[in-house]
Order: structure tokens, then C-alpha cells, then sequence
């Protein structure tokens, strides 16, 4: 595990939730979450589920590749290392470029598979650029709509939006959130 306290405390404030809250939700002290997010204590697996579980993240998202050398830990994030966020179910696979989630922004690599759509709208308080390196994808943003491929960039200012993939071929977008929501 590394940087995990960061990450946690990262990821509560993003999302809101107050120290108290969330060790409310998990029926743990105060003190104790704060020692975690200050990396004095280490919290077990099942603490990492219930953790996940608040903050709506998959619980590996709290782990690090193993074999990271500790000169590269927090600045080098190897291709085969990224942690991978969210759920694929809609279709869409997402790894974090970033090291870790303690910047003002974070970097996000997404795959969109082929026929694959976001179900419902979704709205966050962030900005967001979204740069295509393959494919091509379809985006609603408030009332406007594009189609984006390669070379083209994006911008989702707090806005209501979606995204779809109708084609036959895999879309590859990097982006960049601030402030980091994952």
C-alpha cells in the first residue's frame, strides 16, 4: 500500500464528507480515521472495503503496484502499474495516471468500449479536458452535442453531460479533473 492515508483523505473531501461523518458511517473514532489518513495507523482489509464502500471506489484503488521502487513511489506511475477506478460495467475502464490523489487535479486514462454508453447524465463540481488519442466518442454536454476522434480536446466546465461509444472501435481519451474526484 502506498500513499493510502492521502488517498483516503483525498477522495473524503471530494466527496464531502466530514471526518466525523465518515467515521460515523464506519463506527470507528475520529482519532482513529485521523491516524489513518495521517498514515499513523493501518487499516485492515475490512476497514478498506467498508472505506471503498463510502466513497464509492473499488477497494484496489487503495493499492499500489507491489514492485513500484520506492525512488519512483509519488512521481513515476509505470504502464502496467496504474490502479484502476470505478466500475466497467458501462463499458468504460479507467486507470489513474496520476501517483496519487493528493494534487488539485488528477489525470485519467479511459478506455470506452465499443457500443458502450453512459446510462444515466452525471454532473460534477469539477472542470475536466479530455484529450482523444483513438476512436471516436459521442458527447453531450448541457444541450450541446459533438462527436470527438483523434487529436480532438474537450473541456466539461460543472456541466450535465454523457458520453457514448456507437462505433465499432475502442475510444481512448486522457483527462484531466480538477479538483481530483477519485
Amino acid at each position: 500500500m502506498t500513499n493510502i492515508g492521502e488517498d483516503i483523505r483525498a477522495l473524503r473531501k471530494a466527496r464531502g464528507h466530514t471526518l466525523h461523518d465518515m467515521a460515523e458511517q464506519l463506527g470507528r473514532s475520529i482519532g482513529w480515521l485521523s491516524q489513518v489518513e495521517r498514515e499513523k495507523s493501518v487499516p485492515s482489509i475490512s476497514d478498506l472495503r467498508q472505506i471503498a464502500e463510502i466513497l464509492m471506489v473499488p477497494v484496489s484503488m487503495f493499492f499500489g503496484h507491489p514492485n513500484t521502487p520506492e525512488i519512483e513511489r509519488g512521481y513515476v506511475v509505470r504502464a502496467g502499474a496504474r490502479r484502476q477506478m470505478g466500475s466497467s460495467k458501462e463499458g468504460l475502464i479507467e486507470e489513474l495516471l496520476s501517483p496519487d490523489l493528493t494534487d488539485n487535479f488528477e489525470m485519467v486514462h479511459s478506455t470506452f468500449l465499443p457500443r458502450s454508453k453512459m446510462q444515466k447524465p452525471a454532473q460534477r463540481q469539477t472542470q475536466e479536458l479530455g484529450f482523444v488519442l483513438s476512436g471516436a466518442l459521442n458527447l453531450e454536454v448541457g444541450e450541446r452535442r459533438f462527436t470527438v476522434g483523434p487529436g480532438d480536446s474537450f473541456r466539461i466546465r460543472g456541466e450535465v453531460y454523457r458520453w457514448s461509444n456507437p462505433y465499432d472501435e475502442t475510444a481512448v481519451v486522457i483527462w484531466v479533473i480538477g479538483p481530483s474526484i477519485y
